[in-house]
């Protein structure tokens, strides 16, 4: 999980991105280690504005150049993941 990580990229302490998100630093805290939920991680990533995928891996461990790693079960041939563009309205998704 790379969500500390962004949130120091961002420029946010864990108590200033806790506070954003509405929630106490220790929930925070126990979300950076264990496991959150999908919904969870949608709303981590629209706080720090990236993609939920960028929680998980960074942009350069998914360029092109390195491949994705991903294959396909039937054929073999490599799977090219694309990035999504996802737009949200304050207060709606």
């Amino acid at each position: 999980m790379r969500i500390k990580e962004l949130i120091k990229e961002k420029g946010y302490t864990q108590k200033e991105f806790a506070e954003k998100l509405g929630m106490s630093t220790v929930g925070l805290a126990q979300i950076i280690a264990g496991k959150p939920s999908y919904t969870t991680m949608e709303k981590i990533a629209d706080g720090l504005g990236v993609n939920v995928w960028e929680l998980l891996v960074s942009p350069e461990e998914v360029s092109k150049e390195s491949g994705t790693g991903l294959h396909c079960p039937v054929c073999g041939a490599e799977l090219e993941l694309k990035q999504k563009e996802v737009k949200t309205f304050q207060g709606i998704k």
